[in-house]
């Protein structure tokens, strides 16, 4: 990065009406952090996951989105070729559903102990 660019860098971020909105976004939830890269090291790497229930620390499409982005499927329903079901509270039949299968099921916190992360 060159002083031009550089400069124009400090000057954007030091735009307090620039500031606000980092911190807005931020107060948000948004994490600039970027997200781990799928790939066969992924532990959901060509995994088939459910989610269903409400989960605590996340919508239901920002779980399916993480679970693509590890490399995994976000399924709508639970069948035998089902790898895991992220279940939240107030889960129903998809849980059940599940059960009969022998399907793994991970509450929040394994899930995220499973992906590595300590978010739960």
């Amino acid at each position: 990065v060159g002083d031009i660019v550089a400069d124009s860098i400090l000057d954007f971020f030091g735009d307090p009406s620039i500031s606000a909105q980092v911190d807005a976004l931020l107060a948000h939830g948004v994490d600039p952090q970027p997200e781990a890269a799928a790939g066969a090291d992924s532990p959901l790497a060509g995994r088939t996951v459910v989610v269903t229930g409400t989960l605590s620390s996340m919508g239901r499409r920002e779980a399916e989105a993480l679970i693509e982005r590890l490399g995994g499927r976000a399924a709508g329903s639970v069948s035998k070729k089902t790898d895991y079901v992220l279940a939240g509270e107030s889960a129903g039949s998809k849980l059940d559903r599940a059960r009969a299968l022998g399907i793994p099921v991970l509450d929040e916190a394994a899930f995220y102990k499973l992906i590595g992360e300590e978010n739960g």
